[in-house]
């Protein structure tokens, strides 16, 4: 796995800030877009079904052509848009007769990210169901059972990787002079004088640390038990726990 380009900014008074999202990080991008992607190609595929039959019967191949090939520019365009370096320039151009705002900044590249993701998963399912399809006609196979499974198995598979993207999403500074880390979202400060031990598995880059807390006098301490920040932080988390024991 590539190491990402994640946020990290090491400030003069002791502080190690670090940021860990869709914007810094390749690893949560590419889970939010293939996970977000997934539910809309899902969504799309089903509406596209309806138009493709409702056009059928209306006006028969060429009905079904039509709404096949609108799919097939919408597609065109957003990569299009994807590999362009003026983005919101030519999405203005797009809309400019629409009553409609063009996003800009992080909500643009989300709104891309999203499209992109739907384009790529909808020709995933698309091309699996289509492949099921047509070896069940031809009686290649009998049934499209494993290419109608393997689409539908892209959708708890997204799910994951919405709950993984979320996972190794990590806002948050250390502070070595005090000893704590401090995680912006949600809130928390957790004081390393209470950390007995640290393990740290690093994946790519990232670290997932597992904080094992002191209980004195047998009583529970409360505060996340893994958390996930930058490899380089997760060496000195250790390090200020290992020269305390």
């Amino acid at each position: 796995m590539d190491e990402d380009a994640v946020d990290v900014t090491d400030t003069p008074d002791e502080t190690i800030q670090w940021r860990r999202d869709a914007s810094t990080s390749r690893t949560v991008r590419l889970l939010w877009m293939l996970g977000v992607g997934t539910f809309f190609a899902a969504i799309g595929i089903v509406i596209w079904w309806r138009l493709y039959r409702v056009a059928g019967e209306a006006a028969g191949g060429a009905g079904r052509t039509i709404i096949t090939a609108l799919v097939v520019a919408f597609a065109a365009t957003v990569l299009a848009l994807a590999a362009s370096s003026q983005t919101e320039r030519h999405l203005e151009r797009l809309v400019r007769q629409l009553p409609v705002d063009v996003p800009s900044g992080t909500s643009l590249n989300r709104a891309m990210d999203a499209a992109v993701g739907t384009v790529v998963m909808g020709s995933v399912i698309g091309g699996l169901m289509g492949i099921g399809r047509y070896v069940s006609q031809t009686g290649l196979l009998a049934g499209a059972g494993p290419f109608t499974g393997l689409a539908a198995l892209c959708l708890p598979l997204a799910l994951i990787a919405l709950v993984l993207a979320s996972f190794l999403q990590s806002v948050g500074a250390l502070d070595r002079d005090e000893g704590t880390i401090y995680l912006y979202e949600p809130e928390q400060a957790i004081d390393l004088a209470v950390i007995d031990t640290v393990s740290v598995r690093e994946i790519g880059d990232a670290a997932v640390l597992g904080l094992t807390y002191a209980q004195p006098d047998g009583q529970y301490v409360q505060g996340p038990r893994r958390i996930v920040v930058p490899p380089a932080v997760a060496r000195d988390i250790a390090a200020i726990v290992e020269s305390r024991d």
